[in-house]
């Protein structure tokens, strides 16, 4: 019988503290937001000058951050030709996926 490979990223986190691995995550999330919000624009065919009431330069900071404010989302994917929806959901297994709340919609 053949043993399953662990990848690298397995193999790293099982040797550091939980508490190290959720915040590498955490992160990394944040840095894949980056990446959308830039393939975003890109897909919709739209340059970073050419963004409505948004400057280069501020398309460039915003699509750079690693936090951003929900208006300040909501405005630059509207000037992108974008909608938002924002749900809340239960994290615990006990509750149902269908107890999602839509909180935003636009």
């Amino acid at each position: 019988m053949r043993k399953k490979n662990k990848d690298f990223t397995d193999e790293l986190a099982a040797m550091l503290p939980n508490e190290s691995v959720k915040r590498a995550k955490r992160e990394a999330e944040k840095e894949i937001f980056q990446i959308r919000l830039s393939e975003l624009r890109k897909k919709m065919r739209i340059r970073q000058e050419d963004v409505m009431d948004f400057s280069q330069s501020s398309v460039s900071k915003l699509e750079a951050r690693k936090d951003i404010k929900v208006s300040t989302l909501v405005e630059y994917l509207k000037n992108i030709g974008m909608g938002v929806e924002i749900k809340a959901y239960p994290k615990d297994k006990k509750h149902k996926a269908s107890e999602e709340v839509v909180l935003l919609k636009v």
